[in-house]
């Protein structure tokens, strides 16, 4: 799976989140593209995000950068910020950003 980001270390932390929790890359719905968090994205891509619709919170687009696994939108809202495949801790503090990238 190809993430992308600023300064990224082997489990998609970046530059701009990098604690041991921030753990989890991000589909962009506007270009079906992972990047590391909404600061790369903006960094990188060169146009605006896109925000995920509740309609299709069912798409893969979280990425744990433990396991490697992906899930869903809904999968991730109702993980408890824990990965349901390696029960590695996400970092709780990302939901202050939700907004950023779905649908309230």
């Amino acid at each position: 799976m190809k993430i992308k980001g600023v300064g990224l270390d082997r489990n998609t932390r970046c530059s701009h989140y990098s604690t041991e929790k921030d753990i989890i890359a991000i589909k962009f719905k506007c270009c079906g593209t992972y990047y590391a968090c909404f600061e790369c994205h903006r960094e990188l891509s060169g146009h605006a995000h896109e925000v995920w619709n509740k309609e299709e919170f069912d798409a893969k687009a979280i990425f744990c950068g433990n396991c490697r696994s992906e899930l869903t939108i809904k999968e991730y809202m109702e993980s408890g910020y824990e990965c349901p495949s390696c029960k590695s801790d996400f970092n709780p503090g990302c939901r202050n950003h939700y907004h950023l990238y779905f649908e309230g």
